[in-house]
């Protein structure tokens, strides 16, 4: 497939590639997208997808930890990766003209890691102090702790990193089972925005990621149970006020979605003219910051309000944002109002557009979940589809759900 923006293209063993020709770029962006993240591990092995994450740059058959790590970054370039509940990424960023060097590093982590004992010691003291850095930060954790409760019941509610048990006991047998069962040619694409001639970035590819089976494990993802709501605090003698409301919504498929994000960003989005933080924080001076955040997964997802205040100002925070919600709720809506919402985030979106990075991670990722790349302009025409109604009918949606409210403090 290819539009004059982009291209796909499909290897011999029918891994996906999408492709980004940037002419005028400087930098090479390059990584693996894989479709397997926290929620697909064994109950046994909680903080495997992470762990493999950290652990898979410490050594191949042809490579040391220090080898690897000094491979990009000699050419000042980076080498990293993040894991989510359901993806993980490994990719590279390096100066224009190294794509070969790249793509071959790449490969040599997927195929040829063997996690050597002693490195897998130092790494598991790594993850266990990053556990114990996440938990002292509770504006970080209230996040984790708040998916737990509404995911309950399924692979989605434990945390992302695991336990200081859990990591002490995963094995170097643990972490190649997982990256032979998941990092495989069906389960991952591939993204590239590079000035280098397409097809002789297609043919990298080949020589080396075309050398991947198809098949790996099969997904065995449990939709979670329905959750009812509730209202809990956890009192860590802090200094502040913590609160996530959480509104349990449907999967990233949903065509509503791009009503929720217009929404989202309406209400909580990251400027200052935002709803809540003109209610919240610019006229009644009760918070430091609030956002809205929405996270949806393959079958399920959250819209996420969060707020940190003084412990004896939260309820009164919370009444507030009901508030708001149900005021949009019920009222009617201008069409010179809503379009100013529309435009406010086309706008942001445009801007964005112009991190290269987050641009060529994007379409590796919209390429394996959606068999398509949602690029920026398409991502704009959709949004700006979005009838006031179908904004109007998000926000009852909303303001009906159950909801689900934990603060930490």
């Amino acid at each position: 497939m290819e539009t004059p923006n982009y291209r796909i293209a499909t290897l011999s063993n029918g891994m996906r590639v999408a492709l980004r020709h940037t002419p005028d770029s400087l930098v090479s962006y390059i990584g693996i997208a894989v479709n397997a993240g926290s929620r697909d591990e064994d109950p046994s092995r909680h903080g495997l997808a992470h762990f493999v994450e950290h652990t898979i740059f410490k050594g191949t058959a042809s490579r040391r930890s220090w080898h690897i790590s000094n491979r990009m970054e000699s050419i000042g370039g980076e080498l990293n990766a993040y894991t989510s509940k359901e993806e993980t990424v490994i990719y590279t960023n390096a100066p224009a003209g190294n794509a070969a060097r790249a793509i071959e590093l790449l490969y040599d982590i997927v195929a040829n890691s063997r996690f050597p004992e002693g490195e897998l010691e130092k790494e598991r003291e790594v993850v266990i102090e990053e556990i114990n850095s996440y938990l002292d930060s509770p504006a970080d954790s209230v996040y984790d702790e708040i998916e737990e409760l509404v995911y309950a019941g399924s692979g989605l509610a434990h945390n992302i990193l695991g336990s200081k048990d859990s990591v002490r006991s995963l094995t170097g047998h643990d972490c190649r089972e997982f990256l032979d069962s998941w990092y495989v040619a069906g389960n991952m694409t591939a993204y590239i925005a590079d000035p280098t001639d397409p097809d002789r970035l297609i043919a990298l590819m080949e020589k080396y990621f075309g050398r991947l089976h198809f098949e790996g494990r099969k997904h065995e993802r449990i939709l979670p149970p329905p959750c009812r709501g509730f209202d809990k605090v956890i009192d860590r003698q802090g200094h502040q006020a913590h609160t996530i409301l959480a509104y349990r919504l449907f999967g990233r498929k949903d065509p509503r979605r791009f009503a929720l994000f217009l929404l989202n960003n309406y209400l909580g989005g990251p400027c200052m003219n935002s709803r809540l933080n003109q209610e919240l924080r610019e006229k009644r001076g009760l918070v430091y910051t609030v956002d809205s955040s929405v996270g949806l997964l393959s079958d399920t997802g959250l819209m996420q309000i969060y707020f940190g205040c003084d412990p004896g100002g939260s309820e009164r925070c919370v009444k507030i944002i009901r508030k708001e919600i149900d005021r949009l709720a019920s009222a009617s809506l201008s069409d010179r109002a809503f379009e100013a919402i529309r435009n406010q985030y086309c706008g942001q979106l445009l801007v964005s557009s112009d991190n290269r990075e987050s641009m060529a991670m994007s379409m590796g990722k919209s390429l394996l979940y959606y068999d398509e790349i949602h690029d920026i302009p398409r991502t704009t025409e959709r949004i700006r589809s979005v009838t006031k109604e179908e904004f109007l009918d998000m926000a009852r949606m909303i303001a009906d759900a159950p909801l689900s409210r934990l603060t930490i403090k």
